[in-house]
């Protein structure tokens, strides 16, 4: 089972790009977005139409979103995490299948000057209690764009990041409470060096240069890491300032 992860920094313009070419080559199982920034009556669904798809959309306009584009029917879709302070921006969509529950999260940005940092560590704290609540049942998928650089791999230039949004000691903490609490990073099962990333500044040629970030994850219960058979980031994949990654299943 292929499952891809993309925050494609706006869906209706991505499907004026090359979304659809990029669906038909890796021709995912489920496929899951983030920021998609539209509600679903502004998009015409061109994909293929055994894709079905489930959306949570921010009340704000034109702002976060989620969703996720699945040939495997799932059990059941619940948008938000039960929270009235987190559900209101689209940000967390969760699809129970027969074996686990796919989250599709895209965890709240600190901003620059950490405008938002005191709020993105209560959503940190409150998001994995809702991950160990759906463990309880079955094991748990979490993809998406987690908006933290783990390490200082994770980055190109960690010692100038120390104090930015996205590599703080607290958004760090908060990924290492995840792994803790069991969930596995699965990229880092297969690939223990630097140089991977997912996300890159539309500036300066970054992308060019690899001067990125790695910020998009599958992270998954423990439980599942003997089905884990590849995990993948795929930077040649262009549309978005993220790139799409995977996980591959027995």
């Amino acid at each position: 089972m292929k499952l891809i992860s993309w925050n494609v920094n706006g869906l209706r313009a991505v499907l004026k790009k090359n979304f659809l070419e990029f669906l038909a080559a890796e021709a995912p199982d489920v496929l899951c977005l983030q920021e998609t920034k539209c509600h679903p009556d502004d998009v015409e669904p061109s994909w293929p139409a055994e894709l079905a798809t489930h959306w949570n959309w921010a009340e704000k306009k034109g702002y976060s979103g989620t969703a996720i584009l699945s040939k495997v029917a799932p059990i059941k879709v619940t948008r938000g995490i039960g929270h009235a302070d987190h559900d209101n921006e689209g940000r967390v969509l969760t699809a129970e299948f027969a074996k686990f529950h796919l989250v599709n999260v895209y965890v709240p940005n600190s901003q620059r000057e950490l405008a938002r940092l005191p709020y993105r560590l209560e959503w940190d704290r409150d998001f994995l209690a809702y991950l160990k609540n759906l463990e309880k049942t079955k094991p748990v998928i979490v993809c998406g764009d987690l908006n933290v650089a783990h390490t200082e791999i994770d980055l190109a230039n960690p010692k100038s990041n120390m104090k930015n949004h996205g590599f703080t000691p607290e958004e760090r903490a908060g990924f290492n409470t995840m792994v803790e609490a069991g969930f596995v990073d699965t990229f880092r099962e297969f690939e223990k060096g630097g140089g991977h990333y997912s996300w890159w500044s539309p500036m300066m040629g970054a992308r060019k240069r690899n001067v990125g970030w790695r910020i998009d994850y599958f992270l998954i219960s423990a439980a599942l890491r003997p089905k884990l058979k590849k995990a993948f980031i795929r930077p040649e994949v262009m549309g978005s300032d993220h790139c799409p990654v995977g996980i591959e299943l027995a």
